[in-house]
């Protein structure tokens, strides 16, 4: 039976819809393509996915946060498992548009949720973020901490989804699993995030500002791995068992932290990205920025007993495969 993606046009999503058409899976496709950042990117990820589709992806532009439209359209299909990685995503637009997190964030969770106990679905996996554990968590991050002092808009979502699926686990015994991701970069990347800025300006030899005087480690997870996590993931719903999971939960709900459990300062991706592009970035030192955090760092052992979640990819090879996909991307 079917797996509904939503967010399958955004960066996560489309790399999984890739890996799950490659192992035979049929897919239902949702997302809005909304002009957080240039949609004509997310036209292009669907265009690749649609090049090794053969017939098996369903895609329709539809914004979940809508559940008449939402419903209208997946009433002709049937799924019996869910991807839910459409999301208002980013910490500093949190800061100048919340109502965009609490319409997908929120109500659009808790639509996602709904049709999964509508469905009575095998599984649903659901992104959650790195986020979540502020800067009063100790390092590394361990899933079974209780990250409940979130520092932006955007992580008081993400943990509040965390919170919404739990209940319904316990209410309504739907397996559920929340992904935890930490800064996932790599090829068909998000124009928001620091591998994509950072290259663009090395690049074009305009400064790059490095915030909290560069004084930031990132838990840099290449896309491979994310997705990687991400499948082993589903292909592991959580029992009903009254057994504690991972993240505590005694209802069928994990929480899994997906992240490549090795922190770089982002001057040492600067020095990455430089001998990638071939040229020095001229950099300019920056203040915090507010609702970010100084540090990101993934405890990642029950990922790795649970899913046999191992991450393969450096941060040297990431960004080397990032920069020449760049480079072939915006010649286009």
């Amino acid at each position: 039976m079917a797996i509904l993606i939503t967010g399958i046009a955004g960066f996560i999503g489309s790399s999984a819809a890739k890996a799950l058409l490659q192992r035979g899976e049929e897919l239902i496709g949702i997302d809005n393509l909304n002009d957080y950042y240039d949609p004509e990117l997310k036209k292009h990820r669907l265009a690749e996915i649609e090049k090794i589709a053969n017939g098996k992806l369903h895609f329709f532009e539809v914004d979940f946060s809508d559940a008449h439209q939402l419903n209208n359209i997946l009433k002709k299909y049937d799924f019996d498992r869910i991807i839910h990685l459409g999301a208002q995503a980013g910490v500093r637009y949190s800061l100048l548009n919340p109502a965009a997190y609490g319409n997908s964030n929120l109500i659009g969770h808790l639509n996602i949720l709904e049709i999964a106990r509508q469905r009575k679905v095998r599984h649903m996996v659901y992104a959650s973020s790195s986020s979540v554990y502020g800067n009063r968590s100790p390092l590394p991050f361990n899933i079974d901490s209780h990250p409940d002092y979130p520092v932006s808009l955007y992580a008081a979502t993400k943990r509040a989804g965390e919170m919404i699926s739990e209940s319904y686990a316990y209410l309504y015994r739907i397996p559920l699993t929340g992904i935890r991701f930490f800064t996932v970069y790599g090829p068909w990347g998000r124009p928001d995030m620091a591998m994509w800025i950072f290259t663009q300006r090395i690049l074009n030899q305009k400064p790059i500002m490095l915030f909290n005087n560069g004084n930031m480690l990132r838990d840099f997870t290449y896309i491979d791995d994310a997705v990687a996590g991400l499948i082993s993931a589903l292909d592991h719903p959580p029992k009903d068992n009254n057994e504690i999971k991972s993240g505590g939960s005694l209802n069928p709900h994990n929480l899994y932290n997906i992240g490549n459990n090795h922190p770089e300062t982002l001057s040492y991706l600067v020095e990455r990205l430089e001998q990638a592009c071939g040229c020095q970035a001229i950099t300019e030192l920056k203040p915090m920025q507010a609702g970010d955090v100084p540090a990101t760092y993934a405890d990642i052992e029950t990922s790795k007993r649970d899913l046999d979640f191992s991450p393969k990819i450096s941060l040297d090879v990431g960004t080397h495969h990032f920069v020449t996909w760049f480079r072939r991307y915006i010649a286009i």
